[in-house]
């Protein structure tokens, strides 16, 4: 069998999310997506199915699913709504830090709530000044007894306003480069202010802004590892959710060309069906085979992050993963306004906007040149 032959429970389990997002999720999206507003009703769908708690260890109240049903949850509602399946993401991004490398107090205190759906989390990596050059970061953090003091700007970040918990990551010595880079748990009440949110061609119902930390208390005990442990920390989660956005860029595609062949199916041109032409049949096909390859190449990343990355190349496959399915979405829904021609075109139909969240997974959590570089280095040693 292959290590990526999804087993009958996952083939159960996507049927049923299937079935949930066509009911709960997909008849808002376009709603949500018009009024830039964060979907809740979506979430709390989410919530009474107890997906947050999907990705969350078992002992703090999750379920602690493998990373391949993880990655078919993301695929199935990013099929319907991609900003829905980020608001998932985030809060399993925001919390890997604490579940791989935090202390058992702050498992305690923070993944319940998350798990539970009561709180939901961030990640605060980039800058204005430093995205793909991470070391280049300005917010510090200086120790003063049993708490640091932060301040600084964080950019780009998911969930900014909604979140109740924000892992910061800073500066403790700024002389040691990315040697120098610890993390933190912030929590909203302790002065996270959110200066502006940015108005987004895509995903436009997940709220993306300007964190402004100005001397914010945090606790000692709200450190996760070891102080100069953050760049690694940092890298180490990336790894990990790089396939998790690999699942959402393939739901995104899916969706679009199975809205297509529907459509195709039942537009009419020349007498007959606009599915019976060779030209949009290769088309279709294509796009058919890319997506089965982009989740082939989604599903060995998630098995080998289940499997503790035996083979020590998770960096490259997850890189990968990541790329080759942003590039297939983007392209995928691409051809899908092209197969609705003038229609594809307006906001009446959905392929615009799976077109214009498509665009997003080829950017954040590393652009895809970056996981070109990612994977270059891995190959040449």
């Amino acid at each position: 069998m292959s290590m990526f032959e999804l087993t009958e429970d996952q083939q159960a389990f996507r049927e049923v999310l299937r079935r949930f997002a066509e009911e709960k999720i997909a008849p808002r999206a376009q709603e949500y997506d018009e009024r830039e507003e964060y979907p809740w009703e979506s979430f709390n769908a989410c919530v009474a199915m107890e997906l947050p708690a999907l990705g969350m260890p078992a002992e703090h109240g999750g379920q602690g699913a493998d990373h391949v049903t993880q990655a078919i949850m993301v695929e199935e509602v990013a099929r319907a709504c991609a900003s829905t399946a980020v608001t998932l993401l985030i809060s399993k991004l925001g919390m890997l830090p604490v579940i791989n490398f935090g202390s058992e107090e702050l498992k305690r205190k923070y993944l319940p709530r998350v798990a539970s759906g009561e709180a939901q989390a961030s990640y605060c990596l980039s800058e204005p000044d430093a995205g793909s050059d991470v070391a280049s970061m300005s917010t510090r953090a200086v120790r003063d007894g049993d708490h640091y003091v932060l301040n600084g700007t964080k950019y780009w970040i998911t969930n900014a306003g909604i979140s109740d918990t924000y892992t910061v990551f800073a500066k403790t010595d700024p002389a040691a480069g990315h040697r120098g880079i610890s993390c933190f748990v912030v929590e909203k009440d302790w002065g996270v202010k959110i200066a502006k949110l940015e108005h987004k061609m895509g995903l436009r119902a997940s709220p993306t802004g300007e964190v402004v930390l100005e001397d914010v208390v945090v606790p000692v005990a709200n450190r996760v590892g070891e102080e100069g442990q953050g760049f690694y920390i940092a890298m180490h989660t990336l790894d990990r959710s790089r396939p998790t956005i690999g699942a959402q860029a393939v739901g995104i595609a899916q969706g679009a060309l199975d809205y297509a062949v529907g459509y195709t199916k039942r537009r009419s041109q020349f007498g007959r069906p606009v599915a019976d032409f060779q030209g949009l049949q290769f088309m279709m096909a294509d796009m058919a085979m890319r997506i089965e390859a982009a989740r082939g190449l989604v599903y060995r990343a998630c098995a080998a992050v289940d499997a503790g990355d035996p083979r020590g190349d998770l960096g490259k496959l997850g890189a990968m993963a990541k790329c080759f399915a942003s590039d297939v979405a983007m392209q995928v829904a691409t051809d899908a306004v092209q197969l609705l021609g003038g229609y594809g075109y307006t906001r009446e139909l959905p392929v615009e906007r799976y077109m214009r969240d498509a665009k997003i997974t080829q950017i954040y959590e590393g652009t895809n040149q970056i996981q070109r570089v990612v994977i270059a280095k891995k190959i040449l040693g």
